[in-house]
């Protein structure tokens, strides 16, 4: 990791969609879609969708209080491609850590056709406009879970406690709830490769699971993964 990642936990996740006009994006709206003319050459089948970021994040005891603007794809994909060069807004995401009866981790490899080809960590994805409640909250827990159910097929037990560890390098903050799903790692692993062989277009090529520290491989694992799994093998 070429920056050392920094860790905390909570209980409870808030969050709120306001306007927020973000002169960074404004400003460099010409090498942004320069930037996303280059990228589609590269992968045609990426999608300028809307997405939320954060420009304000607060933690208050065991409970991360955000606020999230909406913007697109091609905006974020530029921001996060040259180094978050505006240190105001954070690329906020949640998931579920999928942890096996054994004591392993189940983690996705993205697919060739996505933004994050060959990537390995857990089945998320950036928020979008669908996680928005009526009263402007946004639901990042049931974003979590519900990227979790396209990509693998799985979900969390019900009951499941609802802690979060987070996670924050350079312009990423990774909310990521460590879930005990009580099956063995085999038994989940065959079912999320029985969900990606139904599927016509899998958002994942297939899955790792993840034992130990061994396991741990920097080449292909963002910071914020690496940093996640060696703190809780450490605590195992």
């Amino acid at each position: 990791m070429s920056a050392k990642a920094s860790l905390s936990r909570a209980a409870h996740l808030t969050a709120a969609l306001a306007p927020y006009d973000w002169a960074w994006a404004r400003e460099n709206a010409a090498g942004i879609a320069a930037h996303w003319r280059r990228r589609l050459a590269e992968r045609p089948a990426l999608f300028n969708g809307r997405v939320l970021l954060a420009n304000h994040v607060e933690i208050r005891g065991r409970t991360v209080a955000m606020r999230l603007f909406e913007t697109d794809f091609a905006t974020f994909t530029a921001f996060r491609d040259l180094g978050f060069p505006d240190p105001a807004v954070v690329n906020v995401f949640a998931a579920v850590a999928p942890l096996s009866r054994d004591g392993a981790y189940l983690l996705g490899r993205m697919n060739a056709h996505t933004a994050s080809a060959g990537q390995v960590y857990f089945a998320c994805g950036t928020p979008d406009p669908s996680d928005v409640r009526p009263d402007g909250s946004v639901d990042l827990a049931a974003s979590a879970v519900r990227e979790l159910a396209e990509e693998t097929g799985l979900a969390p037990p019900e009951g499941a406690a609802e802690e979060w560890v987070l996670v924050r390098h350079g312009g990423h903050l990774a909310l990521l709830r460590p879930v005990a799903m009580g099956e063995r790692a085999a038994d989940l692993l065959a079912r999320a490769e029985a969900h990606l062989a139904a599927e016509e277009v899998p958002e994942l090529a297939g899955l790792v699971v993840v034992r130990g520290p061994g396991d741990i491989d920097p080449s292909v694992m963002p910071a914020f993964v690496q940093a996640f799994l060696h703190d809780a093998f450490l605590l195992a």
